[in-house]
């Protein structure tokens, strides 16, 4: 690809960011993406690598979506769960037959799995700002990851703030928290790993 073209793309994807924040700052958690070093370890703490089904909640403009594929096997699926119409919309343009693009919201799971015919998932990754949840959605989002991640599965939370590490108490174990300081602002990588079935 043509690194002029390139640049501009990444000009248009970083403008309709921060134009969505503007409209929607409740339904998007940043104003700036997220870093090359937080997408790094979004991708090894949920053993993205390993998994044949992975979910996505919050794609935004993809870049986390990107990341994931890049480091998806050739026959892994992933469900993109996006809100917002506009980034979904940018996400559909995405050329990767492993993509399920849906737009839709993170407490239909289990419904989206079934629609398109996948297994339980061996990750679950959100961007979707929990801080910005009442209580009662919060909690119905993190019920359903719990009850569909497959045993010994990952839930990663990629956040600015704690409040989903409060929101998952009543469904997960402790989560192993992670701190990238090189992102805009600092990100809080929260990972839980569903126990195994014989646990």
């Amino acid at each position: 690809m043509n690194p002029r073209f390139k640049q501009s793309e990444r000009f248009r994807d970083r403008l309709l960011f921060v134009q969505e924040f503007l409209r929607h700052p409740r339904q998007v958690a940043s104003v700036v993406p997220s870093s090359r070093c937080a997408l790094k370890r979004i991708v090894e703490g949920a053993s993205i690598r390993q998994a044949s089904t992975v979910v996505e909640l919050g794609a935004g403009i993809g870049g986390t979506t990107r990341a994931l594929l890049s480091a998806m096997r050739p026959d892994a699926r992933l469900l993109s769960i996006e809100i917002n119409p506009r980034f979904h919309a940018h996400l559909s343009r995405m050329d990767d037959p492993r993509l399920i693009a849906h737009l839709g919201t993170a407490v239909q799971l289990e419904k989206n799995l079934a629609d398109y015919g996948l297994d339980s998932p061996d990750a679950v990754v959100s961007g979707i700002p929990f801080s910005a949840m009442d209580q009662e959605s919060g909690c119905e989002i993190v019920e359903a990851i719990a009850s569909r991640l497959a045993p010994g599965g990952h839930f990663l939370a990629y956040q600015v703030s704690t409040r989903v590490e409060q929101l998952a108490r009543p469904f997960f174990p402790s989560p192993h928290v992670e701190v990238v300081y090189l992102n805009v602002p600092p990100l809080r990588i929260f990972r839980w790993t569903k126990p195994a079935a014989n646990g």
